[in-house]
């Protein structure tokens, strides 16, 4: 069996865009106003009378060739063996290169501890054998998260059987956030 890689699929199908992911990941990781680690972006397409609203929830990208790891002086930004990326508080110098480097624009600098963050997938949580905060709280199942190194997890099974895609696939960063819909191209 391969070691843990941990992936998030995101059922664009399923998103409703009610926002429950973003307040159960501020309230969990006491993200203050402000910022976010995760939130949902709203897109529409059409003409009126025919237009429909799209929802993107977007999140770090928990990469398997970081470029926020890469470009990180102090070595703050680092990635584990299953896959998360996370942030070393206390060698962050505040310098927002990794900021710069990632191109989905999801990290930030904390206005209280003035250090780069961003989702950790809800690490501690992940630790624990429990989903992350805002997989629990999606009342659409619009979030599975779970090991894509394991052929029997629901993410594993959903990207094996789905047409998957991912942001920006021509950084060549290799997202471990996967979407499912049509329409991602679309809104991105």
């Amino acid at each position: 069996m391969a070691e843990k890689r941990y992936a998030m699929v995101l059922d664009l199908r399923r998103c409703i865009g009610c926002h429950a992911c973003h307040v159960a990941c501020k309230s969990e990781n006491e993200v203050p106003f402000g910022v976010f680690r995760t939130h949902v972006r709203y897109y529409e397409r059409g003409e009126y009378p025919d237009t429909k609203l799209y929802f993107l929830p977007v999140l770090c990208n928990h990469c398997k060739h970081p470029a926020c790891v890469r470009v990180c002086p102090t070595g703050a930004s680092w990635k584990r063996d299953d896959g998360i990326v996370l942030v070393d508080y206390d060698k962050c110098i505040g310098c927002k290169y990794c900021m710069a480097a990632c191109p989905y624009g999801v990290r930030f600098i904390h206005p209280e501890k003035q250090v780069a963050d961003k989702c950790t997938f809800c690490v501690h949580r992940v630790d624990a054998g429990i989903a992350p905060s805002c997989v629990n709280t999606c009342i659409g199942r619009a979030r599975i998260f779970g090991d894509m190194n394991d052929p029997n997890s629901e993410v594993a099974k959903l990207i094996a059987t789905n047409p998957v895609t991912v942001l920006k696939p021509e950084k060549g960063t290799y997202p471990t956030v996967f979407y499912i819909s049509n329409s991602v191209k679309e809104v991105e």
